[in-house]
């Protein structure tokens, strides 16, 4: 695995390596919770996760790579506390629309750690590419879900690309959000209407 990846889960053989990789992802969340992005520091994940500094580099090899991953790991734990509900709604519309509120309001309930996680999205270039490609797979997921195709069969490529359209326009207005220039309700607004728009 090259050096500029982060370590997965399916990248570690033993139990002590994931457990490992999850105190530094946990240690991450405390700190950007605590205190945002600039809260984040190396070796402070490292002092709070009680791993050596370099061992924490050969995990995640920068803060970005870090805090994407951490993303991801909370879009995992959305997508497992999800699973097997019934997504309340009788249209597509008001399905997509409940999985984006529900995901947006759990965000908005930890600014710090939402600044960070969108800041480190924002900051990502082609280095994070795996770690940005599980956080759009997680997403995608959660919209398709929605949208039904679970239960119809693998998703279309039209619903795919719809899915994605609309996880791009959420994370636009999520970016908005932590940067001051959009309300919550600005986010809401932003979003029905680019649901109502690829789904009516």
């Amino acid at each position: 695995m090259s050096t500029l990846n982060s370590l997965t889960q399916e990248d570690l053989g033993s139990a002590a390596q994931r457990e490992r990789r999850k105190r530094i992802l946990d240690a991450t969340i405390s700190l950007a919770s605590g205190g945002g992005f600039d809260a984040v520091q190396m070796r402070a994940v490292a002092d709070q996760a009680e791993v050596a500094l370099g061992t924490l580099y050969r995990y995640f090899p920068s803060k970005i790579h870090l805090l994407v991953s951490a993303l991801g790991r909370e879009f995992e734990q959305t997508r497992a506390a999800m699973a097997g509900r019934e997504i309340p709604g009788d249209t597509v519309e008001e399905r997509v629309m409940n999985v984006l509120a529900r995901t947006t309001t759990m965000l908005q309930k930890d600014p710090n750690l939402t600044e960070a996680l969108t800041r480190a999205f924002m900051f990502a270039d082609a280095t994070v590419s795996t770690e940005i490609h599980h956080v759009g797979m997680m997403m995608t997921g959660f919209l398709t879900n929605a949208m039904g195709t679970a239960t119809d069969g693998e998703p279309t490529e039209e619903e795919i690309a719809i899915a994605r359209v609309i996880g791009d326009v959420w994370l636009s207005s999520l970016v908005g959000w932590v940067t001051g220039r959009a309300t919550s309700e600005d986010v809401e607004k932003s979003m029905r209407m680019a649901v109502h728009l690829l789904l009516r």
